[in-house]
């Protein structure tokens, strides 16, 4: 008799990491570039391969992740259907739940978004290459999948669908959170260039992306120029259009327009809210009043426990959870709620698309 054994997690995602490393080198892996292209006007090769970049380095690297799963029980016998439900603002911003769903040993039932289904497909058709045995299952409609448990990331009022259409099982729903810059002043070209990074990369869409930025009062703030997609230009065009018609004070930073006001988060895409300080103590008190809407602070100053050095903003680890709650955790207290009433259910946990 010959008994087949799955491959370890750190294994399958290591080989994963193999494979994206040869990305558009192979007729599959341009198709699927071209396919993410065509769906979404926001996305750039460089961005796809960015966003691959930093999921090679954070999320597949064999001694990261057998390090991250040390904290966390061996996987569930007793797999139960996850669905996920993925947003499509940024490349592959649904890989790390897909990743957590796999680790914990349950099933993922995966629903893409329209904009970002051709990234997502490939990368789950290299997974079942790397390992056939791997139970993962790609649905138009999660309604009717029968799932157990409900991972969704969607804006309020998808929320509120999700929470009727779903409301009898476990959840994670998430919403809106926003990231922040924290400058003392000292920031060199070179820091500069690397909170450019921060801000612009994915065009401004993603949870991680700097929108409010704290400095020191009287700073003058300069960013160098950064690539960003033509909806993003166009918005940015249209802003500063009607700014200037409504008579708005603002700095032209050439591809965003900053705004001096106290803290607050920016409501508008292009628009950086610049919020001046005497004490960087009051900066780390506003943090902690606002940690709920908060992802990520970049900054070279340790102010808050998800806190990032400039440039690394859209790096997260796997232990960087886009909620600040812990998936994995999330998923194996599941296996207590087998055939029963759900303890989580309808639970509801903030970020931004």
């Amino acid at each position: 008799m010959y008994i087949c054994r799955m491959k370890s997690t750190a294994t399958i995602f290591e080989i994963l990491g193999a494979h994206l490393a040869l990305f558009g080198e192979d007729s599959a892996s341009q198709q699927a570039l071209h396919c993410a292209l065509e769906q979404n006007e926001w996305f750039s090769e460089g961005e796809i391969r960015y966003a691959l970049a930093a999921i090679a380095e954070q999320m597949l690297d064999a001694d990261k992740i057998e390090a991250w799963l040390a904290h966390y029980p061996a996987p569930t016998t007793q797999p139960q259907r996850i669905g996920i439900i993925m947003a499509g603002n940024i490349p592959l911003v649904g890989f790390a739940d897909l990743m957590c769903v796999i680790a914990s040993g349950n099933i993922a039932c995966v629903k893409y978004s329209s904009k970002d289904s051709a990234m997502m497909h490939y990368v789950v058709a290299l997974l079942r290459e790397i390992e056939p045995a791997l139970r993962i299952e790609e649905h138009d409609d999660l309604t009717t999948a029968k799932v157990d448990a409900l991972i969704a990331t969607g804006g309020e009022a998808a929320n509120i669908y999700f929470r009727t259409a779903f409301g009898n099982i476990p959840s994670l729903l998430r919403g809106s959170r926003h990231s922040v810059a924290v400058l003392d002043g000292s920031e060199s070209a070179a820091d500069m260039e690397a909170l450019a990074d921060d801000i612009f990369t994915y065009s401004g869409l993603g949870c991680r992306n700097v929108s409010l930025i704290f400095v020191p009062r009287g700073m003058e703030l300069s960013l160098p120029q950064h690539a960003t997609s033509t909806p993003y230009h166009n918005n940015y065009l249209q802003r500063r259009a009607l700014m200037t018609m409504q008579g708005e004070a603002f700095d032209d930073l050439g591809n965003a327009l900053a705004v001096r006001r106290e803290a607050s988060f920016s409501d508008a895409l292009c628009c950086l809210n610049i919020a001046e300080y005497d004490d960087m103590e009051q900066v780390r008190e506003w943090l902690h009043d606002h940690d709920e809407q908060i992802q990520c602070i970049a900054s070279h100053a340790e102010l808050h426990p998800r806190t990032v050095p400039l440039g690394r903003a859209q790096f997260p680890a796997l232990d960087d959870y886009a909620d600040g709650r812990d998936t994995m955790t999330w998923l194996h207290s599941l296996a207590g709620n087998q055939g029963g009433t759900p303890k989580s259910a309808g639970e509801i946990i903030a970020v931004k698309i």
